[in-house]
């Protein structure tokens, strides 16, 4: 993750963990503070390593915090995150960021773990009137689309780069986007996840005339 001006941490419990694909994980921990959809929280190990930010993966109803992450086998985290167990702690600031969801009308754009700040917008129930545009490599890549594809329908578009499936948009998002001739103009647009799509996206929109302001973005490396 990007990291940022240090926030100060405090411990929490691991109360649960599930490793959803390999390599791919959701931790679960104690719930400390109130957050609004779309927020971040910078999380460590320990005080003296560089905390990383994560975006809050669950709804505000839910009485945890929920992160979703995949491991870097050359980071100094997440693999040691990975092998956290139910009472263990790890140190979480409070939720802060930008990247905040609305009851307005808008798109949502995510790759990879870039979906979790939109999994914790879906499960607080600020989905109606938005459209989710999903971009992964293979159908088994689409995190938590049952969420999505029960809370949004056909609101839901999914685009695999290296599988055709029932159900599944071939080829890249940003290939899809760049060929909407009449793509709305007054709504904001949310981009999350890999660094160069997100830049891919932004360019793309801003060349249809989309406001520059209402490209809203949160960059995962």
């Amino acid at each position: 993750m990007v990291k940022r001006k240090q926030k100060e941490l405090f411990p929490v419990k691991v109360t649960g963990k599930r490793e959803i694909a390999p390599g791919v994980f959701t931790l679960q921990t104690e719930r400390r503070f109130d957050f609004t959809p779309g927020q971040v929280v910078a999380v460590a190990l320990n005080r003296s390593e560089e905390p990383r930010l994560y975006s809050i993966a669950s709804g505000v109803e839910s009485d945890h915090i929920r992160l979703l992450f995949d491991i870097n086998p050359d980071g100094l985290l997440t693999p040691r995150m990975a092998k956290l167990a139910c009472g263990d702690q790890l140190l979480m600031s409070e939720p802060f960021g930008r990247f905040l969801g609305s009851d307005d009308p808008a798109w949502w754009i995510a790759t990879g773990t870039g979906i979790a700040p939109f999994m914790s917008m879906a499960e607080s129930g600020i989905h109606f009137n938005k459209k989710l545009i999903h971009g992964a490599r293979t159908s088994g890549e689409f995190w938590f689309s049952g969420l999505f594809l029960n809370k949004m329908g056909e609101n839901y578009l999914r685009f695999a780069t290296r599988e055709n499936a029932p159900g599944i948009n071939s080829g890249r998002l940003t290939v899809w986007l760049a060929r909407q001739e009449n793509l709305p103009k007054d709504i904001k647009y949310y981009l999350c996840g890999n660094a160069n799509m997100v830049v891919e996206v932004r360019d793309i929109l801003l060349s249809k005339g989309v406001a520059y302001d209402n490209v809203v973005s949160e960059i995962y490396f």
